[in-house]
């Protein structure tokens, strides 16, 4: 029996460390959708009609991000502290706004990346100054996200949720605070713009210091390792191709850079 409890462990500490490698984070408690809607994207995000009738305001949100962070998605927490308020003024505000059904994929989605990003830039001020969002205790995993009378975790607004929108490029409009993440962008995420904004941001982050991309070799943000099957069903070169000037060969070798988690902080 004891030798058996000892396999178990080890098997249990491996499959840790495995989650752990392919994840980049611990993200393996709290990870509940709560029952929040999330349409699959089947089609491009182009609004084929402008909406007069949008659910929220993002407007605030990008007051802010205009004036805390610049284009390189450097951010000045320390600024960022002097207007907390208004930044706990707009999670209030989208709290008490709940995504239903009856909301665009557009909506859906706008919504739950200016969540995340909000969110978690409302984190670090609460824990600044710091060196790193990892120097928090349950970073993703604490349920402190509020949507009306539901209380999720980062990790669970992004793997229950915004994953399963099929929608890859959140991968690089969501951001952890970190210096290998893709940038914060400088303007909330909208609807009306939604797809011209994820193109932007991919392209951005896939042609950025992020990524060295030849030819033959990929020297690719561990993104694309943790996230693989999310991209063209792991066909990452299929995947990455359109959004280069380079041709890759299809069978391109790929290794992975080691991920800066230092604070994205303008200093």
């Amino acid at each position: 029996m004891k030798k058996i409890l000892i396999i178990y462990g080890t098997l249990l500490l491996a499959g840790v460390v495995y989650v752990n490698d392919r994840y980049g984070l611990m993200a393996m408690a709290g990870l509940k959708g709560m029952g929040l809607p999330a349409k699959t994207v089947r089609t491009s995000l182009e609004l084929r009609h402008q909406n007069t009738n949008l659910v929220v305001d993002h407007s605030q949100w990008t007051a802010l991000l205009k004036k805390y962070v610049d284009d390189n998605g450097q951010v000045d927490y320390k600024g960022f502290l002097k207007d907390k308020e208004q930044l706990n003024d707009y999670l209030t505000a989208l709290s008490k706004q709940v995504p239903s059904n009856n909301w665009s994929v557009q909506e859906q989605l706008a919504y739950y990346i200016n969540l995340y990003n909000a969110q978690t830039v409302a984190l670090i001020l609460r824990h600044y100054p710091l060196r790193s969002i990892k120097d928090i205790d349950g970073p993703w995993t604490t349920d402190f996200v509020k949507i009306g009378d539901k209380e999720l975790s980062l990790g669970a607004l992004e793997h229950s949720i915004l994953r399963k929108m099929n929608e890859p490029r959140i991968h690089f409009a969501i951001n952890c605070a970190s210096a290998s993440c893709p940038k914060l962008l400088n303007e909330a995420f909208v609807p009306e713009k939604l797809e011209k904004q994820l193109e932007e941001v991919t392209r951005g982050f896939i042609n950025s210091e992020n990524n060295t991309i030849t030819r033959d070799n990929l020297e690719l943000s561990r993104i694309f390792k943790w996230y693989k099957g999310d991209f063209a069903n792991g066909k990452l070169v299929s995947y990455i191709n359109p959004y280069t000037e380079i041709e890759i060969a299809p069978k391109a070798k790929i290794k992975y850079k080691e991920y800066d988690w230092s604070l994205n902080e303008n200093k």
